[in-house]
């Protein structure tokens, strides 16, 4: 049997390759950041080329960290960004226009139309979603109608539609697959979670032709298999996942009522809910989570669009760190953050509020404070909109959420980790392996091709490295959150103010 199972796991600031063995051990990886393109306030684009060549260029450094020939590759899963948008010409591969990420808000007007036709109420009925910018479908009516021609190529089925696992697929065999997985097809607001189809009335309204949708599989699939012009031979693509969903399953939350949250460029906290959608009354979404077969369990939802992408922001914009590791050191140095709060909504609000003209904004700064309390502020606003997240989870479920799986990047960050359990009174662990993201997708995909035999098998793997217990007192918690609740109604003010 081959040695590994890769994991091109393609995030919306970097690209990056694990090779994992048996036991679920990163063996290998490499990782390259990529272009941030802002064309104008509220807009985020990437170059699909360079999406495509960044991804393809980490795996070969990773393969070649430890000699790997193709053969070694038992087979690839990939996770990605998700609801990010592409466009592509079948015959040349080339791009129609630059991927439009899912933090972009161009078309936030257009979402407000969609309410205005009493939309909104049939967009969450069928596709478990709330009518928002953040997701698929607006972004592709929008490249189809302001693309020159787009529109008339994709109703001749010249064009190609896919969210990025869709995009590395079709690249990785030279344009042979067109295929997405039904983690990635819940979040294009086009898709019927219930049915499990896409749906011609939400086609027919943002008036997107369907010659331009990809296939939709299980998460664990043979989709098909790389081209020799790629690693030099044929390996199997037999997983993908959208990130979030993919996380949930590299964390083995196999089980309904089990849940994690992931800490990176934004913050997404799941809880499976087994082979029933939940509906939620307080702004969380249901959405498919990464199956291994037909017969799908589902998921509810609350994302922050913005929590590593703060500390990102501190290190490249404002230059207040070297680098993200930093970013503890100078929490520590200060006892609080002075009354400080920061708001990162840099692009709008996620869960619960769901406002696309919310603005970053700081409060509560005065003479003495320093840039430690502007840095802790920062780091601090992650747990809090966390706290918001597992508030809404909690209402919907009448329950106190009592223990938190946690991964990525931001995830080692102690100050951070002791600062979230304090905050939300829950225990929080943290798993030997933190890249759960790119795990779930090598699991998917070695399931697939019987290089794990079941999910018993991979729960064996699943290891403790550290757990965070409450310590605050819960006078100086509530203050602490009113604090934060205030904060955020600034933010939304100031949007409105605006309008």
């Amino acid at each position: 049997m081959s040695k590994y199972i890769m994991a091109l796991d393609q995030g919306t600031t970097s690209s990056r390759c694990i090779l994992f063995d048996k036991k679920g051990n990163s063996i290998s990886s490499a990782q390259k950041e990529y272009t941030q393109i802002f064309p104008k306030p509220g807009w985020v684009e990437h170059d699909p080329m360079e999406i495509w060549s960044s991804q393809l260029s980490v795996a070969v450094e990773a393969m070649g960290k430890v000699r790997a020939h193709y053969t070694d590759i038992a087979a690839i899963g990939i996770t990605n960004q998700r609801e990010t948008t592409i466009l592509w010409d079948r015959k040349t591969g080339e791009p129609v226009y630059n991927a439009i990420v899912w933090q972009c808000r161009r078309t936030a007007d257009r979402i407000e139309k969609v309410k205005a036709d009493g939309m909104d109420s049939v967009i969450k009925q069928r596709t478990g979603l709330v009518a928002d910018a953040y997701f698929s479908a607006s972004k592709i009516a929008w490249i189809l109608e302001n693309v020159e021609g787009a529109k008339e190529r994709a109703k001749k089925g010249e064009l190609a539609f896919g969210t990025v696992d869709t995009w590395l697929i079709w690249n990785l065999t030279k344009g042979a697959v067109h295929v997405t997985d039904y983690s990635n097809a819940s979040r294009t607001m086009l898709f019927d979670i219930h049915k499990k189809c896409w749906d011609q009335e939400l086609l027919d309204y943002f008036d997107i032709p369907a010659l331009i949708l990809p296939e939709v599989k299980p998460s664990s699939f043979l989709y098909g298999k790389t081209s020799v012009d790629v690693f030099g031979g044929e390996i199997p693509i037999s997983g993908a996942a959208g990130d979030q969903q993919a996380a949930l399953f590299g964390q083995c939350c196999f089980q309904q009522g089990e849940m994690k949250n992931t800490y990176g460029t934004g913050c997404f906290l799941l809880m499976n809910t087994g082979n029933v959608p939940v509906e939620s009354n307080c702004g969380l979404v249901t959405t498919i989570a990464a199956s291994i077969s037909d017969d799908v369990d589902y998921a509810l939802e609350g994302s922050v669009f913005v929590a590593g992408a703060a500390v990102q922001w501190l290190r490249d914009e404002m230059r207040m760190v070297r680098s993200a590791p930093q970013t503890a050191e100078y929490c520590e140095q200060v006892e609080d953050t002075g009354g400080v709060y920061l708001v990162p909504a840099f692009s709008g609000l996620g869960t619960p509020y769901w406002n696309p003209y919310a603005r970053g904004i700081t409060v509560g700064i005065t003479r003495g404070t320093s840039k430690e309390h502007f840095i802790r502020a920062t780091v601090e606003s992650i747990a809090y909109q966390v706290y918001d997240l597992i508030e809404a989870m909690g209402k919907d479920f009448q329950i106190h959420v009592k223990e938190l799986r946690v991964d990525g990047g931001a995830s080692i960050n102690d100050f951070l980790m002791q600062f979230q359990s304090d905050i939300t009174g829950a225990h929080i662990i943290r798993p030997a392996c933190i890249e759960t993201t790119a795990l779930g997708a090598a699991y998917l995909a070695g399931l697939a091709v019987g290089y794990w035999a079941d999910l018993e098998e991979i729960k064996q793997n699943w290891q403790i490295s550290r757990e965070f217990q409450p310590e605050m007192e819960e006078e100086k918690k509530h203050k602490l959150i009113k604090g934060w609740k205030r904060a955020v109604k600034a933010a939304i003010v100031w949007a409105d103010e605006e309008e």
